[in-house]
């Protein structure tokens, strides 16, 4: 999505003394894989003007002089007492130094993880912090008697809430947040943010389902009138429907029959954002992840993860020529708690050298471990080419464990009547293709069925574990390539492709007008806009109205795809 508007940030009240500003992007801003929908971002900070004066959660360096020049214009950024941070991280700093600069008197206010990340991150340790544990408060004056709840996560360690009993607002940092740039500051018509919120949740939350189940419990009995929220629109109309629907998605995490262990450490932030999108693989091929950033962890809880696990990865940074000491006590846990018939990863980021990889790959194989993926070695920053690769990786990773345990089942039961029946549906078989920036993907598909007259419109059933299924989303567009009978095509989708391989290498294939892919040798394509989706077990529905097509071969006769039963294709 390219940037159609210059940032600017929107300053509005909203509650007794409290104003928000938020900074907007209509452009992606960062590689990260919960900014993959790529619609733009708003970095929501807060002032609390009463006695004193609290500043929440300052915006990164992407807003950095925009955000003060709006801060200053709303007060006088040398009367700030407070600067309340719900998280800290390498990209806040720009902005906080700069802060510092113009209001040297202000007293941070974070979690103890917060305050060391502070330090870090400022390259300061004489700076003025108050640390909040939980039982702590801080009274503005004029009734902000202000709350604290830790509710840290193994990405986000130093995670802090804040609660106002005065406007009952709960500022929720990274929780019930979206990626999503816009004009409302509230949800009404909330309804069409539920697809961005469940990504955002996918992304960030679903490898983390314990600590954020925990984090709810923690919150449940405030009297919450408004999720402030760090990125996206503020949850007021839908404050119980989303605070529900955290709870059933974090079920699905928990209760799922397969359990990964995801153990890792990060220097500057790029590993955790590599196993991020390893995560999201394996979490929507219906896989449970269990997230443990070792930096953090007891040698207990990392044993624990292991032994209840279907497979592990193991994910490090290379400092000096070495893994970290964390992730070497964290590999000898695995390696003296796992039977080596549980399947491994190993993943890793570095500037200069990968060393720490090539330790934790050699240690897996000499005692003896299978690998559900090539190791992944990520230079300085990954970009979205190489978290698609990443998000790949994990759907194959958590694919071999589905497989596995298939076969375990003692006999295989022959298909049901309804099975069979369900199966003798047939559909024409075509291959779909997307495109985002510079990742490229195409799926076979033959669950595609005309779906409206006017506009012409098509539906189009996609897994929810396929590499196709994160450019289905709303506004999102495609082709489908319906396909001429012949084996030819059909054959080359059908084959297994390596995370990131190229699906189009050796076909004819053009560029659509919405920048898909034709291929050249089907039978016509489709040019498709995304409109609505909707979730079906483990599918979702997309429907689509068609933007343009043409007939390539008026002689040739649409291949069909026939089954004899509902459970596979």
């Amino acid at each position: 999505m390219s940037e159609t508007k210059p940032r600017d940030v929107q300053i509005l009240p909203i509650g007794t003394d409290t104003t928000i500003l938020r900074s907007r992007s209509w452009a992606r801003l960062r590689f990260e894989i919960e900014y993959a929908l790529a619609k733009g971002t708003t970095a929501n900070s807060f002032i609390i003007q009463g006695d004193k004066i609290a500043l929440i959660d300052p915006p990164g360096e992407t807003f950095t002089e925009i955000y003060l020049e709006a801060l200053q214009k709303r007060i006088d950024i040398k009367t700030i007492d407070y600067v309340i941070l719900g998280h800290i991280n390498p990209n806040r700093a720009a902005t906080l130094k700069a802060l510092l600069e113009i209001a040297p008197q202000v007293t941070f206010v974070c979690s103890n993880p917060g305050a060391k990340n502070l330090k870090a991150a400022l390259e300061k340790e004489d700076l003025q912090i108050l640390i909040m544990r939980g039982e702590d408060t801080l009274n503005l004056g004029k009734g902000h008697h202000l709350q604290f709840i830790p509710t840290p996560n193994p990405r986000y360690s130093d995670e802090l809430c804040t609660y106002d009993p005065q406007t009952e607002i709960l500022f929720s940092d990274k929780l019930f947040g979206a990626h999503i740039c816009g004009d409302q500051v509230f949800d009404e018509g909330w309804e069409v943010f539920n697809e961005d919120r469940r990504y955002y949740f996918d992304c960030l939350m679903a490898p983390h389902a314990r600590q954020v189940e925990t984090a709810l419990d923690k919150l449940a009995d405030l009297p919450v009138r408004l999720y402030a929220t760090g990125h996206g629109p503020l949850v007021r109309y839908a404050l119980q429907e989303l605070t529900h629907s955290y709870r059933e998605w974090i079920q699905e995490q928990t209760n799922a029959d397969i359990n990964v262990a995801l153990i890792y450490a990060s220097a500057y932030g790029n590993t955790a954002t590599v196993a991020s999108a390893i995560a999201r693989g394996i979490t929507k091929a219906g896989v449970s992840v269990e997230s443990i950033n070792c930096e953090f962890a007891d040698p207990e809880e990392i044993k624990t993860a292991i032994e209840k696990s279907a497979g592990f990865v193991i994910g490090s940074p290379t400092l000096g020529g070495h893994a970290p000491t964390p992730v070497q006590t964290a590999l000898g846990i695995v390696l003296s708690t796992a039977t080596n018939n549980k399947l491994a990863g190993v993943f890793g980021s570095f500037g200069w050298s990968g060393e720490a990889v090539d330790l934790i790959e050699n240690k897996l194989k000499d005692a003896g471990y299978r690998f559900g993926f090539e190791p992944i070695r990520v230079k300085f920053k990954p970009n979205e080419v190489t978290l698609q690769t990443c998000e790949e990786a994990g759907t194959d990773f958590a694919q071999s464990l589905k497989r596995a345990a298939k076969k375990l089942v003692v006999a295989k039961q022959p298909a049901s009547n309804i099975e069979q029946a369900v199966g003798r549906i047939v559909g024409s078989l075509c291959v779909v293709t997307a495109t985002q920036g510079e990742v490229k993907t195409g799926m076979l598909a033959s669950w595609v069925t005309q779906a409206s007259f006017n506009p012409p419109g098509l539906t189009i059933a996609v897994a929810k574990d396929r590499a196709m299924e994160n450019l289905t989303h709303t506004s999102n567009k495609f082709v489908v390539n319906i396909l001429a009978e012949g084996r030819e095509i059909r054959k080359h989708f059908m084959k297994v492709y390596r995370p990131g391989q190229d699906r189009f290498e050796g076909l004819d294939i053009s560029e659509a007008n919405n920048g898909g892919v034709i291929i050249n040798g089907a039978l016509s394509y489709l040019e498709c806009t995304v409109q609505n989706r909707m979730e079906v077990g483990d599918h979702w529905l997309v429907y689509a109205t068609v933007d343009d097509g043409k007939v390539l071969n008026q002689d040739g006769v649409t291949a069909v795809h026939h089954r004899k039963s509902a459970s596979y294709y």
